[in-house]
Formats: structure tokens, C-alpha cells, sequence
């Protein structure tokens, strides 16, 4: 294992750590949470992108929002359009990138689910100090910010 020097760069390996755990866990209760509605926690994502940008938007767009691989977000939107939660429409700028939007079944599927995560987040949250978790929202982002940064090159000391 390579030396980290740092206090602060061990932390924070275990903070990387710890988040890579608690995504795995997301994902596999966001999957039972959705469940009954016919969705699963990568499909609930695409989703939510549209929803919350309140606007159609196209596969990349949709991907970037969320985090996730432009393949990834085609492979949930080519589902959720066979099963109606999505409608598909030319975008103007991009030929080869359609716009996706939210249909009625999909605005109201997208509510059920948000339903659900008010329920579950308002458990998850007791005995949290908002203070608290304002923190770790703010470090989180801040290290988001920070992962635009090039990655060393193999080989290379910093």
C-alpha cells in the first residue's frame, strides 16, 4: 500500500471508503424502496433528473446530472419508455440526441417514489444534528469539486 502522509489524506481515504459502502447500500435499499414501482434505484435516478431539471432532457444531460455513464442512462431511459414513464422528442440541437420528458404515468410514478424517500429519510435522519449533517454535505461537495483535478499519472510522486 502506498505512504500517505497526511493525517488528513487518511481520513480522507476513509471517507472514500465509507462512501463507496453507503452507495452500495443506497442502491440496494433505494432498489427495494422503488420496487413496487416497477423501478429500480438506477431507473428512480433518470427519473429524478428530469424531474428535478423540470425540463426534457437528453441521455448525456441526464447522465451528468446523476453521475452516471451516457450508456447507463440509455439502457434506463430505453426501459422506461417501454413502459411509458418517458416520451421521446426531437432536440433541436443535437440530431442524435433525443430529448426525454416525463409523461403523466412518469410524474406520477416519480411523486410515489419521492413519497417513499420522505418516509425513509425522515427515519434515517433521527438522532442526526442538522449541523452535522450540514458538514458532511458541505465536505462532500467540496471533494466532489476537487475530483475535477487531474488523477496522478502511473508512476508519478506528488
Amino acid at each position: 500500500m502506498a505512504d500517505i502522509s497526511k493525517p488528513e489524506a487518511v481520513i480522507l481515504t476513509e471517507i472514500m471508503l465509507a462512501v463507496f459502502r453507503v452507495n452500495g447500500r443506497l442502491l440496494e435499499k433505494g432498489d427495494q424502496l422503488v420496487e413496487p414501482l416497477n423501478l429500480t434505484s438506477a431507473r428512480w435516478q433518470v427519473l429524478g433528473a428530469v424531474a428535478l431539471a423540470g425540463k426534457p432532457l437528453s441521455a448525456p444531460q441526464i447522465a451528468e446530472a446523476m453521475g452516471m455513464t451516457r450508456q447507463g442512462a440509455q439502457k434506463q431511459l430505453n426501459v422506461l419508455e417501454q413502459f411509458g414513464f418517458f416520451e421521446r422528442s426531437s432536440n433541436p440541437r443535437h440530431q442524435r440526441s433525443p430529448l426525454y420528458d416525463l409523461t403523466e404515468l412518469g410524474n406520477r410514478t416519480y411523486a410515489r417514489a419521492m413519497a417513499l424517500e420522505a418516509v425513509w429519510a425522515n427515519g434515517l435522519a433521527d438522532g442526526l444534528r442538522t449541523q452535522d449533517l450540514k458538514q458532511a454535505l458541505n465536505t462532500l461537495n467540496t471533494i466532489y469539486g476537487r475530483l475535477d483535478s487531474p488523477v496522478p499519472k502511473k508512476g508519478s510522486r506528488s
